[in-house]
Parts: C-alpha cells; sequence; structure tokens
C-alpha cells in the first residue's frame, strides 16, 4: 500500500498526474489516496520530495498480479496499473481477448505465417512458466508450431520518422513529453528528420514511466505532443501529416537541392535563365551545375547566399525558412550578382525542393535584383516540382530484444530458439507483422507499427513496453530446439474459443 508523509508532500500534483488509474487526488494541498490504488509505485518514484512510500503490506481482498515484477494489488472489478488485467472476483482476466485472426501482409509465398497473434494472450512471467499458447496447425501440408506471449520489453524503444523540410532541432537535442525527456533528435534520413524515443537507459530512468508510454501512445498510432530542446512543439501521429508549431506540413523534398536542380535541369531551362533551389543540406545553381551544362546552359553570375561545396551545389543553413534554410526572403537567397556575366531582364526562379515556396525574380541594368510576377510557365514547372513530392507524414519502427526472457515459454534451450531465428529456421512476428532482425547476437528486431495488429502495443509500470511476440516454425524444427511439444494444442481449439 502506498502512505503519504503529510509533512514532506507539498501538494505539487506531480504524482495525481502521472498515476496512471487516477488513484491519487491533491486536496487541500496534500496528496490523497483513493481505495483502487494498486500499490503500482508509480508515485512513490516520480515524487520529487521522497513524500510516499510504499509499505509491503497486502491490501484486503486484492488479487496480486504476478504478470509483471510490480505485482499489483488490484480489488474486484479493477485493473492493474498497465490496465491489461481485470480482477473479475475469483481470478484476473486478460481485459482483451486474443487475436487470431492475422493481418494478410504475412502471407508472403513460401514464409511461414503465424497460426495465431500474441495480441491479447498474456505473459510468461516470470519467466519460468509455460508461454501463454503453443498451437500447431497444418501450412503447405506441413506441421508448423506458433508460440505467442506478450513480452516485457526494458530493451525497446521507437524511431519516429518525419517527413518534413522544417528545421527541428540540433542532432543530440532531448526531447521532452510533458518537460520530461523521452528521447533525441538523431541524424536526419533523406527528406526526413528522424527521433529516438525510448531505450534501456531512459526506461530505467526516473521517467522511465512517461518514457514507456510515450513509446507506446507512438506505436500504438495514438497523436503525442513532444517539444525539443532549443527546438519547436511537434504533435506527431503515425500515418498522419507532421504539425510543427502549430503549422502542418504538407509535401516531402523530392530531394535536395543539387537532385532537384538534376531532375528537372531541362524543363526548368527552357523558362528561366537561372534557377537557384534552397535546401536545408545543398542548394542547387542550375547554371552552374553539371545538369545544367548538360542541357547548354552556361553560368548565370548569379551568387548564392550559401556556403560553396562543389561546381552548382552549396551547404544550406537550418532554419525556419524556405527549404528548411534560414531564408525567409527569396531576395536574400542571392548574395550578389557578377554584373560582368549577368544580363539584365535575366529571369531567375527561386524555389524548395517541395515547390511550396516559389518567386521570380529579375535583374535591373543596373545590377539590382527585384521580385516580379510569377510567369504562368515557369509556375507550371515549379508545379511540376511539387506533384513530384510524396506526402509529409509520420511513420514509425518499434525496436525490441527479445533474445532474453521471453524466450523462457517458448524452450528449454534459449540459445537454439536464437540461431533459429537468424538461420530463418523460425520466425519472429509482432502481433501478425514482419520484423527485420539486426544481424549479429541476440534477437533484436525492427516492426512497422503500421503492420501490426491495431493498439497492440502495452506497457507496464516496472516500466517497460510490452509487446506481443510470435515464434513460428515447423513442428520437427521446434521439437529440435527444445521446445515443450508436450504443451502444443491444435489452433482449432484456440479459435473456436473465442466463437
Amino acid at each position: 500500500m502506498i502512505v503519504i508523509n503529510k509533512e514532506l508532500c507539498t501538494g505539487c500534483g506531480n504524482c495525481e498526474k502521472d498515476c496512471p488509474l487516477d488513484a491519487i487526488r491533491v486536496v487541500a494541498d496534500k496528496a490523497e489516496v483513493a481505495d483502487h490504488c494498486v500499490s503500482c509505485g508509480v508515485c512513490v518514484r516520480n515524487c520529487f520530495f521522497e513524500a510516499l512510500i510504499k509499505e509491503e503490506q497486502d491490501q484486503l481482498g486484492a488479487i496480486k498480479c504476478t504478470a509483471c515484477p510490480v505485482r499489483c494489488e488490484i480489488l474486484k472489478g479493477n485493473t492493474g496499473a498497465c490496465k491489461r488485467y481485470l480482477n473479475e472476483g475469483k481470478s484476473l482476466i486478460r481485459t482483451r481477448d486474443l487475436v487470431t485472426e492475422v493481418p494478410d501482409h504475412t502471407t508472403e509465398a513460401g514464409n511461414l505465417k503465424p497460426l495465431i497473434t500474441a495480441v491479447g494472450a498474456g505473459t510468461t512471467y516470470p519467466d519460468a512458466c509455460y508461454a501463454p499458447h503453443i498451437v500447431q496447425g497444418v501450412q503447405d501440408g506441413v506441421d508448423v508450431v506458433t508460440v505467442v506471449t506478450e513480452a516485457p520489453l526494458s530493451y525497446s524503444g521507437v524511431k519516429v520518422k518525419i517527413d518534413t523540410n522544417f528545421y527541428i532541432g540540433e542532432e543530440g537535442a532531448s526531447v521532452r513529453r510533458d518537460g520530461k525527456i523521452v528521447g533525441m533528435l538523431f541524424t536526419e534520413e533523406y527528406g526526413s528528420k528522424m527521433i529516438s524515443i525510448g531505450g534501456v537507459n531512459l526506461l530505467t530512468g526516473k521517467s522511465g514511466f512517461n518514457v514507456a508510454k510515450t513509446i507506446v501512445d507512438i506505436s500504438n498510432r495514438e497523436k503525442v505532443t513532444l517539444k525539443v530542446d532549443q527546438g519547436p512543439t511537434l504533435e506527431l501521429q503515425v500515418g498522419k501529416r507532421p504539425i510543427i508549431n502549430g503549422k502542418e506540413d504538407e509535401r516531402m523534398r523530392i530531394g535536395c537541392g543539387s537532385a532537384t536542380v538534376g531532375l528537372f535541369a531541362k524543363q526548368l531551362s527552357q523558362v528561366v535563365d537561372e534557377a537557384l533551389v534552397l535546401d536545408y543540406h545543398v542548394v542547387g545553381l542550375l547554371s552552374e551545375h553539371a545538369a545544367g551544362e548538360y542541357v547548354g546552359m552556361n553560368w548565370s553570375g548569379v551568387v548564392p547566399n550559401a556556403r560553396k561545396s562543389t561546381r552548382g551545389r552549396y551547404f544550406g543553413e537550418h532554419g525556419n525558412g524556405w527549404g528548411g534554410t534560414n531564408i525567409q526572403n527569396p531576395l536574400d537567397a542571392i548574395l550578389r550578382i557578377d554584373t560582368s556575366i549577368a544580363k539584365a531582364g535575366m529571369k531567375i526562379l527561386v524555389t524548395d525542393t517541395t515547390g511550396q515556396n516559389a518567386a521570380q525574380l529579375t535583374v535591373d541594368a543596373d545590377g539590382n535584383v527585384r521580385e516580379v510576377a510569377l510567369e504562368p510557365e515557369v509556375a507550371a514547372v515549379v508545379q511540376q516540382i511539387r506533384d513530384n513530392c510524396e506526402e509529409s507524414r509520420v511513420s514509425a519502427i518499434y525496436t525490441g530484444g527479445s533474445g532474453g526472457s521471453a524466450r523462457g515459454g517458448v524452450t528449454t534451450y534459449p540459445i537454439k530458439l536464437s540461431k533459429a531465428i537468424h538461420a530463418g529456421d523460425a520466425k519472429l512476428t509482432i502481433g501478425g507483422a514482419e520484423t527485420f532482425i539486426l544481424p549479429g547476437g541476440g534477437i533484436n528486431f525492427e516492426v512497422d507499427v503500421e503492420k501490426v495488429v491495431p493498439k497492440a502495443f502495452t506497457w507496464v509500470p516496472s516500466p517497460a513496453t510490452v509487446a506481443p511476440v510470435e515464434y513460428t516454425m515447423k513442428k520437427d524444427k521446434y521439437t529440435q530446439i527444445g521446445g515443450h511439444v508436450d504443451q502444443i494444442v491444435d489452433v482449432a481449439t484456440i479459435k473456436n474459443r473465442g466463437q
């Protein structure tokens, strides 16, 4: 049970905000614990003033859950902190039925397909017991076994890919949710920004519970709001457009500025004398670029406001301007004009790699540059660039390591399971979805959360995330790796229970 030291309690409300069951309220500047508290200890770990204490005293009439190390004490009609198990009066039951229908995208020819998913299956914790379900069926005339468990994984996280040119901060910057660090920015990918959420060190840290919730919310395709240190506020939901500082992005870039110049050099050269494509990675200058030469152009005398890299290619500076650069005004994209080469009246297009921003400039006889109306034929090429850009969206890859205790309910010889996975003799899926197994030791996997059964991920306040893990192999192989063959039941028996 949770006991509050009223002298130490300041009524800050941190425990009230973090309690997963709304079992704590601040009344008259002091925390109070409700009867349905399950003693999960989240409030104890998150109290800045050490005003809460978890005493080893069983709550009268409660059933102690053994599905994770937290051991919630659950009264009749209530769930534990993770909301996975309900006290129905005589025992604890899983709050979600076993999902036996496997998503269609796991049916690639020649591959083993899990007979059922692990979503709703329950767990093997404390790892010495058998997996919740070990089932047998026939695929292509061969006996196949699938072993399922919902595995608590502290070695887990989620990699979030944000298709945007918007600047979101420096690599290595901390990412916070509700003021608490849950991850960090890391290296950008082509046309996208990348965020790492979770990992074992953050999960086992002071704010581990918040980290676990964030991993699960993102993986379950819920909307989350994150704040980057020295950067913007991000509203992210897998499968949706990102919203950055309140602005929804629409398109991801077709390529860097240099690539855009190369892809559309012919079309651009037919409507302008120069094109400057702004990009936070590489700014492209059409006439100086090798692609410009290829279509018969010579350098126009325009010098971009960027750092020279190679011919026709310049390094952009990160910012909140066009193409994710620091250029807010198209006239500022030009550092200077070499009047000994540039011609009066020449047409200059300044745009970005998504075609979302565009301006037409001209050079006066005195060498000054000014903006003019965008001509229809120039606008048409800009629209062509835009039309070749994909829609901006958020995606995520859940990562985890199931090479430890998650094998306990499967076999008496866990290393044989690991070797079978790497050899391709056994298949690991997550919530029915295909995974990529990282090379080397252990069973470290990655899975696209959009291919997993919806709302498949959960958490426990130990803290850890809980992933639905399925191991599928031929029955002969399951016998060879020391599998619990005496626990096998026909898959039809399991599926008929839900009817």
